[in-house]
């Protein structure tokens, strides 16, 4: 049997949306306020609500135009780099009490502690831990947070998820035999983590429907259904997980990859997309130049126009060797591009990944190689990263990037795929003059 651990699973309430309202001198539990792009229209994604929206139904990532007309709210255009930095300042404030070793950060606003060598030299329980540390965040940041604690990461996470919005301090505490007691028959399932829509139609299938039933069902019958995450699953249902923080740490991935992907403005023209397919390309070479990667073989991902029933198609292509360069590498993109896009289809998403990747030192070419000619390239990438570095993303462009359809430079301007924030106001919403129509 393991040895009990204590973890922390600290989350940053309504983050973004948190740190609009801090940075205009706002309570977040109070002001109705959503994180959006009004630019991207009506039926752009919200990517935060506070929490007196949520308070009042609104849910967290929905669309603009879902928010009820009689609500009034301010929407406040997202600024990723505050959020970024907000976050930095929030690690750092972690660090104060845990050794980065003991810190696994899962995203821009959740992490978790595993404060188990800590408490005796603090002389406090995990729960005294954990107050003093969000209320460190919240004295220094502004930022209300959330703690779940559990004596695995499992529980401490459903600890977070589940129990802590019930308590008045927010925190939740889990143990095996707390979890099996208080949450082995709580619906739905997908409050639980790794736990989606699709896992819980298939187990409703096999008529379960409660965590109790996963732990009393027929093992043969899940791993037949679900393979070897039925493992997984199981040792959740009983509340137990075999991952510990030096685990994480210790995790290297067999192969690794390097990916980009965007959502386009409008449905873009086969033509219109070959362009931005180049943007990305470009991007993607660049990226693995700065990194010192090369790849043998490119994945292309087409999503089409939402009005089609037809969703998307991807394609891979392998390289005749390991290359890093626009020039090598864009006639076996184009070669997928022109294999799975319809000409006549209209594109709304796309991404491009290099499969693969190891280190250009390690590469051994062919005698047919053109080493002159990849030299030149490789050194022309590397002045353009050095300009780009020193001048920002936006002082080089290709001829293409400056055409209509192109993306690169409104890209440049984003973190994430979201403005990256210079503050650019906020609006006062009213919904009796918004006319708002869904995309």
């Amino acid at each position: 049997m393991m040895e009990n651990r204590s973890y922390l699973c600290i989350d940053l309430k309504s983050f973004y949306a948190s740190v609009e309202c801090v940075e205009r001198c706002l309570d977040a539990l109070t002001t109705n306020l959503v994180v959006a792009d009004p630019e991207r229209g009506a039926g752009t994604i919200c990517l935060a609500v506070s929490p007196s929206l949520k308070a009042l139904g609104v849910k967290n990532r929905c669309r603009v135009f879902e928010i009820p007309k009689q609500i009034s709210y301010i929407m406040a255009p997202p600024r990723m780099k505050l959020y970024i930095e907000y976050s930095a300042n929030i690690y750092a404030i972690y660090l104060r009490y845990v050794a980065k070793e003991d810190i696994h950060v899962y995203s821009i606003d959740e992490a978790f502690l595993d404060v188990t060598d800590y408490l005796d030299m603090y002389e406090m329980t995990a729960r005294q831990l954990a107050l003093e540390i969000m209320e460190a965040v919240k004295r220094e940041t502004g930022i209300t947070a959330t703690a779940g604690i559990g004596t695995n990461l499992y529980l401490a996470k459903v600890a977070l998820d589940i129990t802590a919005k019930h308590a008045e301090d927010h925190i939740g505490f889990l143990d095996e035999e707390l979890y099996r007691k208080t949450l082995w028959e709580h619906k739905p399932l997908t409050d639980f983590w790794r736990i989606g829509r699709g896992t819980v139609n298939r187990l409703a299938s096999l008529g379960i429907f409660t965590m109790k039933d996963v732990a009393q069902a027929d093992e043969d019958g899940l791993y037949k259904m679900f393979g070897v995450d039925a493992e997984l699953l199981i040792d959740h249902a009983w509340g137990r997980e075999s991952v510990i923080m030096a685990d994480i740490k210790a995790y290297r991935p067999e192969s690794s990859s390097i990916s980009g992907g965007q959502v386009l403005a409008r449905d873009y023209t086969h033509e219109e997309c070959r362009l931005v397919v180049k943007e990305m390309t470009d991007a993607l070479c660049l990226e693995l130049a700065e990194r010192g990667l090369v790849t043998e073989s490119v994945t292309l991902s087409i999503g089409f126009s939402n009005k089609l029933k037809l969703t998307h198609a991807h394609g891979t292509a392998s390289l005749p060797e390991a290359a890093n360069t626009y020039r090598a590498m864009i006639p076996y993109i184009f070669e997928v591009y022109d294999r799975i896009a319809d000409p006549a289809l209209p594109i709304r998403r796309l991404s491009l990944s290099a499969n693969n990747v190891t280190q250009e030192a390690y590469v051994q070419y062919s005698l047919f190689s053109d080493r002159e000619e990849t030299e030149r390239d490789r050194k022309a990438q590397r002045a353009a990263l050095e300009i780009k570095k020193k001048f920002g993303k936006n002082a080089l462009l290709r001829g293409m990037d400056l055409q209509e359809a192109g993306t690169t430079r409104e890209r440049n301007r984003q973190i994430g795929g979201h403005k990256s924030g210079e503050f650019g106001g906020e609006l006062g919403l009213d919904p009796e003059k918004e006319d708002f129509h869904e995309e």
